[in-house]
């Protein structure tokens, strides 16, 4: 059989593992779907992800490809690998793709979601920030406004993982309301270790109506000059990884993009 090419897009919830990167000892996403993979075609495989989530972070929306020589029916991997994986895993599709074809460098963009709630639950509070500040949801808006665009978010990176380059393009970044939920949404072409959640962490921040005469910690001002990089100041506040999601990875089929907001 000819070597083949498949693509998985995957669901899980973060909290039980320590990320999606494989790694000695800690229970980790490419670790599992990997070992199932192996259980289904008897081979031991490089299992590309398109992006890697850190620990306690969830996928909606994460891609990923592995080289086989296996004869399986391509859409039939998504139930095979199911079979073996845990509950907190899910393949939902599998499709057969061109031997070029690489989850993490042919991704055009990721999108991610964040979800905040003031109050506490006893069944989501394993899948968002529960924090019980009261905020200013304007100023969220006005933050969010200011991450649009190409800039250097190294600011918002933890220090050991930068880059040689640390600019990132960011198409759409806005706040909503669902019921008791703020949601942020973002998407790029890419995204730096921590990103996301620093950027939710200070956006946050600044948001925070305090008792002490309503003053912010961080402004609108400082958050933007950071952002342009006019300020040499990093942004030190991290939500936490449990509201993060990955929703979307987009590519190019058949030379075209493709979307969905």
């Amino acid at each position: 059989m000819a070597e083949r090419n498949i693509k998985l897009t995957i669901e899980y919830k973060g909290t039980s593992f320590a990320g999606w990167q494989m790694q000695d000892g800690p229970r980790t996403v490419q670790a599992e779907i990997t070992e199932a993979i192996r259980r289904v075609t008897g081979e031991t495989v490089d299992l590309i992800g398109a992006g890697r989530t850190d620990s306690g972070v969830h996928a909606l929306g994460q891609v990923a490809n592995f080289h086989t020589n296996h004869s399986l029916d391509a859409g039939r991997f998504r139930d095979a690998l199911n079979f073996h994986l845990s509950d907190e895993i899910r393949t939902k599709e599998s499709s057969e793709m061109p031997l070029g074809f690489h989850a993490r460098f042919d991704a055009r963009y990721r999108r991610y979601r964040y979800l905040l709630a003031r109050e506490k639950s006893a069944i989501y509070r394993e899948l968002r920030w529960e924090n019980p500040v009261e905020l200013d949801f304007d100023r969220l808006r006005q933050a969010a406004s200011l991450v649009v665009g190409e800039h250097d978010f190294g600011p918002f990176c933890v220090v050991s993982s930068l880059k040689e380059d640390n600019r990132c393009r960011i198409d759409f970044s806005h706040w909503f309301k669902v019921g008791p939920l703020f949601v942020f949404e973002v998407r790029g072409n890419r995204f730096l270790h921590s990103m996301v959640r620093s950027l939710v962490g200070g956006m946050v921040n600044l948001a925070t109506i305090r008792p002490d005469n309503n003053m912010h910690n961080l402004t609108l001002e400082r958050f933007g000059s950071i952002i342009t990089a006019k300020s040499d100041e990093r942004v030190v506040f991290t939500a936490p990884a449990c509201g993060l999601y990955l929703v979307r990875v987009g590519y190019r089929a058949n030379g075209k993009a493709n979307d969905g907001r």
